[in-house]
């Protein structure tokens, strides 16, 4: 599938800017900036937000990681779970726990916790929500208040570019498949 909306020229100082960056992080401009780019608004402030939510630091990394990869296995963006499988590399993260987020309930990889995170992510990402109190207070229990409240707020981060990427069509651009990652395991139907 080729993106709903075609991509645009990035130009002027801010383009150059975001072009060099891009460049510079993934050792190409992704098309998809092109997509975003019809609107720069949305686009510095999704970028901003990103930036921001790094700086966060009461969850573990590796915990919001495998989360947003849940989130995108769930509802199907490509692009994100082709980026976020490409930047777990880059963090030095688990590969194999990456690898293996699409089949996360079948897969013999995870911890406990790190499987009420993931069941986390899935349940705040249907809707209606299936969130449970048992789920939170497990979680409340391991990672404490801040780091929960942290974590949902990745999780709903994670649905919003998702979301909006699934809906415009924008799709894998080879992130993973370039730095020779194998492929991801198939999501369990």
């Amino acid at each position: 599938m080729t993106p709903r909306i075609p991509p645009a020229e990035i130009n002027g100082l801010f383009g150059a800017v975001v072009k060099k960056m891009s460049a510079r992080m993934f050792g190409k401009v992704p098309e998809s900036l092109g997509v975003m780019w019809h609107n720069q608004q949305v686009l510095k402030t999704s970028m901003g937000f990103g930036r921001k939510m790094q700086k966060w630091d009461s969850c573990d990394e590796a915990l919001k990681s495998y989360a947003h990869m849940a989130v995108a296995s769930l509802v199907g963006c490509t692009w994100c779970l082709d980026f976020n499988y490409f930047m777990a590399n880059n963090h030095g993260l688990d590969m194999d726990k990456a690898q293996q987020i699409p089949r996360w309930r079948e897969s013999a990889v995870f911890t406990p916790l790190e499987r009420d995170v993931l069941e986390f992510a899935e349940a705040m990402s249907q809707t209606p929500l299936t969130v449970t109190d048992e789920l939170v207070a497990r979680l409340l229990d391991q990672l404490g208040a801040a780091a929960v409240v942290e974590l949902g707020s990745v999780i709903g981060f994670a649905n919003m570019t998702t979301r909006g990427n699934v809906a415009l069509g924008i799709e894998s651009e080879g992130f993973a498949a370039s730095c020779g990652l194998r492929p991801m395991a198939e999501r369990s139907q």
